[in-house]
């Protein structure tokens, strides 16, 4: 054999051993099948022609963009990444969970202190959000800390099913060192199924629905946590067919404290009406990245997450604290990597809004001293 032949041989090879490694575990990670996923969606209030619906006249992307978002893609996919690296804090928790509290570990994912009980949200401690392995956004930055090393949660919540968002490999780990049950989106519940979550730790919800602890078996004496499925303004789907599950945000009440997780949406009249029935909120995470005038139907700006915030706190942007997500930690759009929080400091700041930013593993105690460093400032 010559060796130009040996030579193309061998790449193609090593062309099909990475085709091969970069497929691997894709339809696992992709979750259960629609006709899986269908027995529990039958009869949801937006669930119709076999998809969920947005209330509001909503699109994933704007009419006769395709061509720009392909410019786009060609010429600022890097526009996303900082020049600097991103600061981390180890994470400092205490022995006993607060009244309120948050811990910020990059993303969506956070470790929330409500009445003395814990609650994380939309956990992904994978390099990667996609159901590949070697294809797809991966992280700017580092998870501050292991996930063995998560204390004792009561409940872990879940906004949506995309991949930044829902992740099979943490599931799975969470299943082994956890015993907190998830709460999810109608159709979310398929998914954990077929990853082997156990059923009685499967907590399916419709918007509006709502559930204690107490009624899980979970509650502490003298207090109770109620967690309520709100409605948000997104979209969802692990594949090429959309909306085939639900998504939301979600309400976390005890018997002093109000939080407000709001996952991934866009900016939407369910937030007055949230605040009107749930609120007020004394602290509110919204996302303020990955938009897109393109997507501005399911994604917010910055500015829309401080008017967010004064309607969960029923028209007093000054209640509260609004801390940011959904930003940072992923390059999921194409804007610069420190725009939204520099538009959310001067939006909040001309509202009247109190925001605390915190660098990912950091703590921020909204009845101490809310950081108020510009850190980001030093990343780029």
């Amino acid at each position: 054999m010559g060796i130009r032949r040996m030579a193309g041989t061998a790449a193609g090879a090593l062309g099909l051993s990475w085709v091969v490694r970069a497929a691997w575990g894709i339809p696992s990670a992709m979750g259960a099948s629609i006709s899986a996923i269908q027995p529990y969606a039958t009869g949801a209030a937006t669930y119709r022609n076999r998809q969920f619906h947005n209330t509001e006249p909503s699109s994933q992307l704007a009419a006769g963009s395709a061509p720009s978002l392909l410019v786009s893609a060609l010429t600022k996919r890097n526009a996303g990444r900082p020049s600097g690296v991103i600061p981390l804090q180890t994470p400092q928790l205490p022995s006993a969970a607060a009244d309120l509290a948050v811990t910020w570990y990059g993303h969506a994912t956070a470790l929330i202190e409500v009445d003395g009980y814990r609650v994380l949200t939309d956990p992904v401690w994978s390099e990667r959000v996609s159901p590949s392995a070697l294809v797809g956004p991966t992280r700017m930055h580092p998870v501050p800390t292991p996930l063995a090393e998560l204390p004792t949660v009561d409940a872990v919540i879940i906004s949506h099913d995309h991949y930044d968002h829902l992740d099979k490999e943490t599931v799975r780990e969470l299943v082994l060192r956890q015993t907190a049950p998830f709460l999810v989106p109608i159709g979310i519940g398929a998914h954990l199924r077929h990853w082997g979550v156990p059923e009685h730790r499967i907590i399916e919800l419709d918007w509006g629905g709502s559930i204690s602890l107490s009624a899980l078996g979970r509650a502490r004496a003298g207090a109770d946590l109620v967690l309520t499925c709100s409605e948000a303004r997104h979209f969802s789907g692990r594949g090429l067919i959309r909306n085939t599950t639900l998504w939301a945000s979600w309400s976390i009440a005890g018997p002093t404290k109000r939080v407000y997780f709001g996952g991934d949406t866009g900016y939407t009249k369910a937030f007055a009406e949230a605040g009107a029935a749930l609120g007020p909120f004394d602290l509110t995470l919204l996302p303020i990245g990955a938009y897109d005038e393109r997507w501005r139907d399911v994604h917010m700006n910055p500015e829309e997450a401080v008017r967010a915030h004064a309607d969960l706190c029923v028209g007093d942007a000054g209640h509260g604290l609004l801390v940011p997500i959904h930003w940072a930690t992923f390059n999921l759009a194409f804007h610069g990597w420190s725009e939204p929080v520099r538009r959310m400091v001067s939006a909040a700041e001309t509202a009247g809004t109190k925001i605390a930013v915190p660098m990912p593993g950091q703590r921020v105690d909204p009845i101490g001293t809310p950081p108020r460093d510009s850190w980001w400032e030093d990343v780029g």
